[in-house]
């Protein structure tokens, strides 16, 4: 591919190099970007790429192994996913899907995109992998409320990550955190459609690594299916969850805005409803305000073998717009101060 050819010649340019697509709509092969690059790289992308219908691989484009990646633009990142959306899942759909998020940026240190819009991917927008020093700004996710397995963005098992000045609207979380994530900040963020934002699931497998320092700020989540969630799976495998904080939310009709879930198990896919082996500690929810479609508008289910501690709320004013609002805490016993509605817990 001409992208392929003219990344190998950026990549080997000892002052850095940008390239650049252009307004337009361009058809757009799976493609890896891969480093150690010589100097800085910046993909600043004007135009719509399309990805293809049928193609092999797990992802479309990944960005992989190197230092001081810039991407930037006006530009659309079309996964193309409507053409699979609602369909039954015949060979032929089963091979549409064989392709994974959007992007990956796998093992990246110093990166930062901007300005760029992610649309109907087949599953995942965008993964990020044993990345340090990422900032994602500006950025805009576009999918159907019902395009299935389609996260905004997904992280784990990195370090010193920013989510900046960002428009999610998918079909499943809008940002979901997986283990080993360290060091995330998502500050003014809007998400919806979508199931809100998301610490895990964890404790699913094993060798799963902790996840701490995650600060949640100033977001707002508008019709979705949950507000800021953290779900492990019961009776599996051990993980620790710490200095996890929730702050300054604000919620327009969410159907469940609080949720701590250590009895996670979609599709009944648990191997045992014990209790859950992930640890929960030092969590705190602070001025998270707005309106809710169901009753639950806090629940929180920890473990009984591994009860959630030093969990603090602070300010939460919520309003149920079908009925009371009411507050449903399990193995754990927060403290609250300032405003709680609904009372409880």
């Amino acid at each position: 591919q001409i992208l392929t050819k003219t990344w190998t010649d950026a990549c080997a340019s000892p002052t850095g190099a940008t390239i650049v697509i252009p307004a337009g709509t361009y058809k757009c092969g799976v493609v890896e970007f891969k480093g150690p690059c010589k100097g800085p790289i910046t993909f600043q992308v004007d135009g719509t790429l399309q990805a293809p219908t049928s193609p092999d691989g797990d992802s479309w484009i990944t960005f992989c192994s190197f230092e001081n990646l810039a991407v930037t633009g006006t530009g659309t990142f079309d996964g193309m996913g409507s053409a699979i959306y609602g369909k039954q899942k015949s060979k032929a759909v089963v091979r549409l899907v064989t392709i994974k998020p959007n992007w990956r940026f796998n093992f990246i240190t110093n990166g930062h995109m901007e300005g760029v819009t992610s649309k109907d991917s087949k599953e995942f927008h965008v993964n990020v992998l044993g990345c340090k020093n990422l900032t994602i700004s500006k950025f805009t996710v576009c999918a159907p409320a019902d395009s299935p397995n389609t996260d905004g963005i997904h992280l784990g098992r990195s370090n010193g990550v920013q989510i900046l000045d960002t428009k999610i609207g998918t079909g499943d979380d809008c940002i979901s955190v997986g283990d080993g994530m360290e060091q995330l900040t998502v500050e003014r963020v809007t998400c919806g459609p979508g199931h809100g934002i998301s610490i895990g699931s964890l404790g699913q497998y094993a060798g799963e690594m902790p996840v701490k320092g995650i600060f949640v700020r100033n977001c707002t989540l508008v019709n979705t299916q949950n507000g800021v969630r953290i779900k492990s799976w019961p009776d599996q495998e051990a993980n620790d969850v710490s200095d996890i904080h929730f702050e300054d939310i604000v919620l327009d009709n969410v159907d469940n805005p609080i949720i701590v879930d250590q009895m996670y198990c979609p599709s009944n896919l648990c191997k045992s409803k014990g209790a859950s082996k992930v640890t929960i500690s030092n969590v705190s929810f602070k001025n998270i305000r707005g309106t809710c479609k169901l009753p639950e508008a806090i629940t929180m289910t920890c473990s009984s073998a591994h009860p959630c501690t030093n969990v603090e709320m602070c300010d939460i004013d919520i309003k149920c717009t079908t009925g009371p609002a009411k507050a449903v805490c399990t193995n754990v016993k927060p403290v609250i101060t300032g405003i709680m509605n609904p009372p409880g817990c």
